[in-house]
């Protein structure tokens, strides 16, 4: 199954996620995100769950905001934080599998397809 190549955007694109996600805490931060679900988590909350605190949990949310994968929203006193971009990390995971073994001389490396 021959695919279409990968766009120079799409490229850019994923190289700018992956960036973001290239800290073992943000990486962290952003599976508790994924795992509390919609809801989120209270930034405290966050904190205790990763064991990232104070100006560092605050520099990861700024990065993981920027792109796209995370919010943050003021509720009263507290600022909730939810992981919001699940389509995208499944797109994520899909541009990296998306021409498996393209050049593999092996037909059984296609056994997947």
């Amino acid at each position: 199954m021959k695919q279409s190549p990968v766009s120079d955007h799409d490229l850019a694109l994923a190289a700018s996620t992956f960036a973001a996600l290239g800290s073992e805490q943000r990486l962290a931060v952003l599976r508790a995100l994924v795992r509390a679900g919609t809801d989120g988590l209270t930034i405290g909350e966050l904190g205790q769950r990763t064991g990232v605190t104070g100006s560092t949990l605050t520099h990861h949310m700024k990065i993981l905001a920027q792109s796209g994968l995370v919010t943050q929203e003021k509720q009263g006193r507290s600022i909730i934080c939810a992981a919001v971009a699940y389509d995208e990390l499944r797109a994520l995971a899909d541009f990296l599998l998306r021409e498996c073994c393209a050049d593999s001389p092996n037909p059984a490396d296609h056994a997947h397809d």
